[in-house]
């Protein structure tokens, strides 16, 4: 099938051509190629042929297709023979600088014979001596075939190093990199490093530099102890590599990186994300070179004994590590040895035995914010939640005999002691033998009572996992199950928590829920009490009503049980009493309705009399706790927090000790509420503290990600940070993956705010990898917000065109979005601003355009005000005069939004929407010489901001409208007196204010104009 329609004239041709050029290097690129070529033949003129064959050529090589790029470059020296008069100064460039992609094409085919790639050199050397050009390229590939061939390097690399380079020789990121690369091999990993220099710091690069170079310089880096340098170039260096087809070989030595600096678990992954490669490479050489890097990989994995987990690998059928890896070395070895046999060396089989025979440099770098071992990587595989290394102590041990096991198990349950869950788990397995025995004891009951105890908890901890269809439905089986053992008490507790499951399944159908803040209190009163919000922002109207309105049927129903069940020992009536308050405490939270509060705090009095009555200490603290998050949803956190203050003082004195970490964290969750950071830090730590006591699973994984908003607030980033990757890592664990992604995504943000930008991108890189994610399962929008994070992090790394690629594909996605067209709004308007950094004002104007309908049915006054003074700046900016009608109009759509802003009462969050506007103004029509124009705006923006006050933020912006002015009058309009009048004023007001830094900019531009005048 043709990829675009057949140009029917060279003009056509020629823009075919250019389009074509700008496409990523890989099959649909040179597809397109091929058929311009074919094209291009219909023509008389031999110009259209000659650029359609260029881009041929550059497709072949850049796709790592080498047996083809020779082909296309012998008809390019043939129209060269025939018509050199066609072929003006730039064509002639190109041709003679593509000897040496011809030269590096053959040396990368095993089937070309020795002699004809020193015939290809001879004929390089000749053309060039008869154009009267320098020889050094020529002396360069020699160079290059001695190293292939590993034969008389010194005296190649003295011929070419020796030379000065010519305009044809190869950049000077690639040499640097042949030279590095000399050095390496010689053994001198300093004296190559300091050669690599440049390329590393970024002052020498090219289309493969410095992605190349950083391949090959990570372990010379770890060998000299530059750990954390090699570090982040592997970050870096590896997303420059990424899926490329044409870096084979560098994506193998990030691999061999991963494996012999303990992180084996990335190097499974990146070579995941690369498995389309080992079909996708043509060029022998780099496949080897991939091959070798792989295998180095999957020896460490098999080695470590790992060798039965599954691997990414050739299409066709399914790999574990240790199949893969007898595929590779079986093709790697044939590899090596073509090379060999036609360069009659053992070069390239010594080479691979060298880099096998390594022994890890490192027991453990973390090269990511997402750490994790084989261990974790085996259930993640397979597509499921990851192991998190474990912090809190292990469950007390259980009894040994079985009869004590039971007994021990339900009087834990009774309690809600956190250690109840290890001898469930220990009589889960013993059950399930094929050799059970059950007991003949009247004291442990029968085997179906058993059987509902064991429902009853796997439900519990459905229903802990948010799974509620399934724990209501295992709630109910164990309901039956008691009633064939004639325990009506148990049985009407199970139907209750049943009931009370069910009636949360409205609010979970849209889509996984869970994403920020605490789980809501659990049917147990096991759980944290909090706010639930589901992945996609608040629930609709209609969801909230529909659960709403299911509560308080689930509440009513709770109560007929109650009624209609008797006789029920005291620990089960506070059980059902604690679902009662627990099913109106999610009506609350859901409504949010005033009318709802009195009946759960009515229901929470009464289990805590019933509690008190009969002594029953942890339903006690249960509804203490539900009271003090009633008083938070209504907003009194200054009663919530007393509450939990009292209760802290129970705990401490009577106990159960396993609430203390649970009160911690909402004690620190109302600090936060209030503003006071240092003292939910306090709380939220002492919180984890107290929960090492205790088994992973009794206290929420909120905590973290609580403890990481207080650090933020403090100024403590890296703790933050360190804080919500624990998070993401025991969510995973939990099977909370939407709460996982959530954190890791806030981790990625946070990351990006500390300037860590490869950070960011290789976390989001590796979640976006996920088979949940690639399969579709997970929440289309938590997708999404995945991916904006990337697109912002690339951004803000300066991958400008990825960036872009990705926002504009984003704002396609997100156009869909009926029901949210407020984050359409943003995301078309974020898209916006990038087109127009590339200088794509037309595109720009259209996603912009996008963005102000999707406003207009939900505002988002500040972004889009923001977006559209920005759009305004570079517009004018980059085109000047003739950009500014474009400019004023970007600039007439954000006072539009600011008067829309104004009349709704909107209250922005940083600058005054109309002095901002003014300041635009003022700039804009700076750039685009409207010099008038611009003073009156900046006059305009300076009233609207008033006079500098203490504050630094706002003082800074006045200081930079009077700045700007003073240029404008001074220097642009040349009326340095009143300009000096008017820095001079600033400068005095300022000065008294204290603000020194807006003082010394303004006081030079003082300087500069009266040394003018």
């Amino acid at each position: 099938m043709p990829t675009a329609p057949h140009p029917q004239t060279t003009d056509e041709l020629l823009q075919a051509l250019q389009a074509n050029g700008e496409r990523p290097y890989g099959r649909t690129r040179t597809v397109a190629a091929e058929e311009l070529a074919e094209a291009a033949e219909q023509f008389a003129e031999p110009v259209p042929l000659i650029h359609a064959l260029l881009e041929l050529q550059e497709a072949y090589t850049y796709g790592s297709e080498p047996r083809k790029s020779p082909v296309v470059f012998a008809r390019l020296l043939t129209l060269f023979d025939e018509r050199p008069d066609v072929f003006d100064e730039r064509l002639r460039h190109l041709l003679f600088w593509r000897f040496k992609w011809v030269a590096n094409a053959l040396r990368a085919l095993p089937e070309i014979p020795l002699a004809s790639l020193r015939q290809w050199l001879t004929e390089m050397r000749d053309r060039y001596t008869k154009a009267e050009l320098d020889l050094q390229p020529y002396y360069g590939q020699a160079y290059q075939l001695a190293a292939h061939t590993g034969e008389d390097t010194a005296l190649a690399y003295e011929l070419w190093a020796a030379r000065s380079r010519s305009r044809l020789s190869d950049c000077e990121a690639c040499e640097i990199c042949e030279r590095a690369r000399y050095h390496l091999t010689a053994g001198d990993d300093e004296r190559a490093l300091r050669a690599w220099e440049p390329v590393l710091a970024g002052k020498e690069s090219c289309q493969e530099e410095p992605a190349r170079s950083i391949s090959y310089a990570l372990l010379p880096l770890l060998r000299t102890g530059r750990s954390d340098e090699a570090r982040a170039l592997h970050l870096a260096g590896y997303r420059g590599c990424r899926r490329n087809a044409s870096m084979a070989g560098e994506i193998g030595r990030h691999l061999e990186f991963c494996a012999l600096t303990g992180n084996e678990a990335r190097g499974l992954e990146l070579l995941a994300e690369n498995r389309t490669l080992f079909d996708e490479v043509e060029s022998p050489r780099d496949l080897l070179d991939l091959l070798t890097g792989v295998e180095v990989l999957l020896q460490r994995v098999e080695r470590l004994g790992h060798g039965e987990l599954p691997a990414a690998g050739f299409t066709g059928r399914a790999w574990t590590v240790s199949g893969l890896r007898a595929e590779v070395r079986d093709r790697a070895d044939d590899l090596a040895g073509r090379f060999d046999t036609r360069n009659g060396t053992t070069a390239h089989s010594d080479h691979r035995r060298a880099r096998l025979d390594r022994a890890p440099l490192l027991e453990g770098l973390e090269l990511t914010l997402r750490t994790r071992g084989l261990d974790d990587v085996t259930p993640a595989v397979r597509n499921a939640p990851a192991a998190a290394p474990v912090t809190a102590r292990a469950a007390a041990a259980v009894p040994d005999t079985l009869p004590e096991l039971i007994l021990r198990a339900r009087a834990l349950g009774e309690q809600g002691h956190p250690d109840a869950e290890a001898c469930w788990a220990r009589l889960r397995t013993l059950v399930a033998a094929r050799d059970y025995s059950h007991p003949d004891d009247p004291a442990v009951g029968t085997l179906v009572r058993l059987y509902a105890d064991l429902l009853d908890d796997e439900a519990a901890r459905a229903g802990y996992k948010d799974e509620h269809a399934e724990a209501a439905a295992l709630h109910e089986e164990a309901a039956g199950l008691y009633e064939d053992a004639g325990l009506p008490g148990h049985a009407a507790l199970a139907h209750a928590c049943a009931v009370l499951a069910a009636a949360e399944l409205p609010a979970r159908d849209a889509g996984d829920g869970g994403a920020d803040g605490a789980r809501a209190p659990h049917a147990d009163g096991s759980g944290a009490p909090g706010a639930a919000v589901d992945a996609t922002g608040a629930r609709g109207d209609g969801e909230a009503a529909a659960r709403t309105a299911a509560l308080t049927a689930a509440h009513a129903s709770l109560v007929r049980l109650h009624e209609e069940t008797s006789p029920l020992a005291p620990h089960q009536e506070a059980r059902l009493l604690r679902l009662r308050a627990t099913a109106l405490g999610l009506r609350l939270q859901t409504s949010g309705s005033e009318e709802h509060v009195a009946a759960v705090l009515a229901e929470i009095d009464r289990l805590h009399a019933f509690a008190t009555r009969h002594d029953i200490v942890g339903q006690i603290a249960g509804a203490r706790l539900l009271k003090a998050t009633t008083h938070a949803m209504t907003g009194d956190l200054p009663a919530a927090l007393a509450e939990t203050g009292d209760l802290l003082d129970r705990l401490k004195e009577h106990g159960p000790a396993w609430h203390l970490p649970r009160t911690h964290a909402l004690r620190g969750r109302l600090h936060l509420g209030l503003g006071d950071a240092q003292a939910a830090h306090a709380d939220l730590t002492e919180g984890l503290r107290l929960a090492a006591d205790w088994p992973d699973g009794t206290v929420d994984t909120s905590l973290h990600a609580d403890l990481a908003q207080a650090c933020v607030h403090l100024g403590r980033p890296d703790e933050a940070l360190r804080h919500l990757t624990r998070s993401a890592e025991l969510n995973l664990r939990a099977g909370a993956r939407v709460d996982a992604y959530c954190a890791y995504d806030s981790a990625a943000q946070l990351s990006l705010g500390l300037g860590r930008v490869e950070d960011s991108i290789a976390l989001l890189d590796s979640l976006l990898a996920e088979p949940d994610v690639t399969s579709g399962e997970l929440d289309d929008r938590l997708v999404a917000q995945l991916r904006l994070t990337r697109a912002r992090a690339l951004h803000t790394g300066e991958d400008l065109k990825a960036a872009t690629a990705e926002f504009v594909s984003l704002a396609a996605e997100s156009a869909g979005w009926a029901d949210d067209p407020g984050s359409h709004a943003m995301i078309a308007a974020e898209t916006a601003v990038l087109l127009a950094e590339s200088g794509e004002f037309d595109r720009a104007r259209e996603a912009v355009d996008q963005a102000l309908a999707a406003h207009a049915r939900d505002p988002r006054f500040e972004n889009l005000s923001n977006a559209l003074r920005e759009l305004a700046r570079l517009q004018a900016e980059q085109q000047g005069p003739d950009g500014l009608s474009g400019a004023r109009a970007f600039l007439a759509d954000a006072g539009r939004v600011a008067e829309e802003a104004r009349t709704a009462g909107y209250e922005v969050q940083g600058r005054p929407l109309d002095a901002a506007l003014a300041f635009e103004h003022g700039r804009v029509n700076a750039y685009a010489g409207a010099y008038e124009d611009s003073l009156t705006a900046l006059d305009r923006a300076l009233g609207l901001l008033g006079e500098p006050g203490p504050e630094p933020a706002r003082a800074g912006e006045w200081a930079e409208s009077v700045r700007l002015a003073g240029v404008v009058e001074g220097v642009y309009l040349e009326r340095p007196a009143p300009a000096l009048t008017r820095l001079d004023a600033a400068i005095t007001r300022l000065t008294a204010l204290g603000h020194t830094e807006p003082v010394r900019e303004l006081t030079a531009l003082a300087a500069r104009l009266r040394d003018e005048e």
